[in-house]
């Protein structure tokens, strides 16, 4: 089968299309043909260590591999159909189209496998297979800050900084789920994307700093990498806000400690694997068949085209 191999750190064009063995499922695992995945910041990561938060450069290559990639085929979003399943799968038959994602990675190739119990669930009838890849790890990130980290409810107002990204085009359809008003920050060539996942507000940082309008929020989802700062956004919380700091590094990590031992504003950092489940996967799934969740797709790549896709999102 054809895969996309990286066996070293770079930038796209260590991506290189190589022949390799199809694999074989374990008694525990379902074997599936890749129909697509995606490319976001944690695939960047892997690949290039694009997008590490400032400060954790070395747990970085700890998790992922010091010298090179853990793992040589990426991918870690994947959308297909179940071709074959070991003995021991109880919940998914064959023929099913699936998606999901995680840790396991391996999405970047024509077959991969999965075990039932991760974050996998049968895809919604109602989008393509290009649009489930397009939604796990954005909306997966998303739900975990807004639902499970700040509690997002009914009543309370919201901002998304960096709205039109890969996880904040999720954020604002969630929080505006949950019955939070929502306001997006984002350039001015997305604000009718914004507009159009139903932000109350939408705000073109490249005119206007959303910090100096006076304007208060319960919570600030921040999903600027680089450039997240409480420092910067606490006057436009609330005295009981939330600050955010999906994209944070080290110091937000620092600060979640501080803030969460004195009273008031809190920072709040975290993520990862830890939203990858089943049951948050059935969530999305609900929301998506319900058009309570929209998938967001910018533009397609062939596989043999995966360097350039990564440069894309790159830009």
């Amino acid at each position: 089968m054809k895969a996309a191999i990286c066996d070293k750190y770079g930038p796209p064009e260590v991506l290189t299309i190589k022949e390799v063995d199809k694999p074989v499922p374990k008694a525990d695992e379902m074997l599936i043909r890749v129909h697509a995945s995606s490319v976001n910041a944690a695939d960047c990561n892997i690949r290039g260590l694009t997008y590490i938060p400032p400060g954790l450069g070395l747990m970085a290559r700890l998790m992922l591999g010091f010298r090179k990639p853990q793992k040589s085929i990426i991918g870690s979003v994947f959308a297909g159909v179940i071709e074959e399943t070991g003995r021991d799968i109880k919940t998914f038959r064959k023929g099913d189209a699936v998606f999901g994602t995680g840790a396991e990675l391996g999405a970047y190739a024509e077959y991969m496998c999965r075990h039932e119990k991760r974050a996998i669930a049968v895809k919604p009838e109602n989008i393509s297979f290009g649009q489930a890849a397009a939604i796990p790890y954005g909306a997966l990130t998303a739900l975990y800050f807004l639902r499970d980290m700040a509690g997002v409810k009914s009543g309370q107002k919201v901002l998304v900084n960096g709205a039109s990204g890969g996880v904040g085009v999720y954020a604002v359809q969630l929080a505006r789920y949950f019955g939070a008003e929502v306001t997006g920050v984002c350039s001015t060539t997305h604000l009718e994307l914004v507009k159009s996942l139903g932000a109350d507000k939408v705000v073109d940082y490249t005119r206007e700093d959303v910090t100096e309008t006076g304007e208060k929020w319960d919570v600030i989802c921040d999903i600027v990498v680089g450039q997240t700062s409480f420092s910067r956004f606490k006057k436009a919380l609330h005295p009981k806000g939330c600050y955010l700091a999906v994209a944070g590094g080290l110091r937000d990590m620092l600060q979640m400690i501080r803030t969460s031992i004195t009273g008031g504003k809190k920072v709040k950092f975290g993520g990862g694997t830890v939203s990858e489940t089943r049951e948050n996967m059935e969530f999305l799934k609900k929301l998506i068949e319900t058009g309570k969740l929209q998938p967001v797709l910018d533009r397609t790549f062939p596989l043999e085209e995966i360097a350039a896709a990564h440069r894309y999102v790159e830009t």
